[in-house]
């Protein structure tokens, strides 16, 4: 039986059976790549996350805060907004019918990682307005929603303007956290959200280490 000819490519050698790929030196080589490039991105990831938890936690409250408001409004009834940190661990801001019923609760980020109450220390309220800081009482802060626009004290009719500041906390690590320890872990990080008593007007802010810049 004769044997068919051997094609072969046009500089003589014969070909491997249509197949190529890649060699064990080259695959080790992109791997290794990866891996730098990994290591060198980490850092940078972690900054972001840390950054943004502390706005991500001031846009909730404010989302929160306007859609009380807009139920106050629409539905013509009052809307108790309210931020519980008697856990440290576990914070959490709810929104609730004048009567008690329930409508919406949203877990915050644990105080040791992001704080949402007073001022950090050397960083004073957005001014204009200048509203100050928000007032825990029994480690709960508390507004109320009417129906004609006002947000007042929870137990009373007096218009109430605040502002809550979202930071993260300088701590050792090690360190057990301390709710007295006002030191932010880096200012350009805090954040603001201010309220108008009188209309209900929710703004959010931004601190650049400076100053204070506003958004809507």
């Amino acid at each position: 039986m004769p044997h068919l000819p051997v094609e072969r490519s046009p500089n003589g050698a014969s070909p491997k059976n249509g197949m190529s790929g890649y060699s064990l030196v080259e695959i080790v080589v992109v791997v290794a790549l990866l891996c730098v490039l990994t290591a060198m991105s980490l850092p940078y990831f972690f900054n972001f996350s840390r950054t943004y938890k502390s706005e991500d936690q001031a846009i909730k409250v404010m989302d929160l805060m306007r859609e009380a408001g807009q139920i106050a409004l629409t539905q013509r009834r009052t809307i108790r907004l309210e931020i519980d940190r008697s856990d440290t661990a576990a914070p959490f801001i709810r929104m609730s019918e004048e009567g008690g019923a329930v409508l919406k609760t949203i877990p915050l980020e644990p105080l040791n990682s992001v704080r949402m109450d007073v001022a950090p220390a050397g960083i004073n309220a957005p001014s204009p307005p200048n509203y100050a800081a928000a007032s825990y009482v029994s480690n709960v802060w508390a507004i109320r929603f009417r129906s004609n626009g006002s947000v007042v004290t929870a137990a009373g009719t007096t218009p109430v303007s605040a502002t809550l500041f979202s930071w993260r906390p300088k701590m050792e690590t090690g360190t057990p956290f301390n709710i007295s320890d006002l030191n932010p872990a880096r200012p350009e990080e805090v954040r603001a959200v201010t309220i108008y008593g009188g209309t209900g007007a929710v703004r959010y802010w931004k601190y650049t280490g400076s100053a204070w810049v506003p958004y809507q």
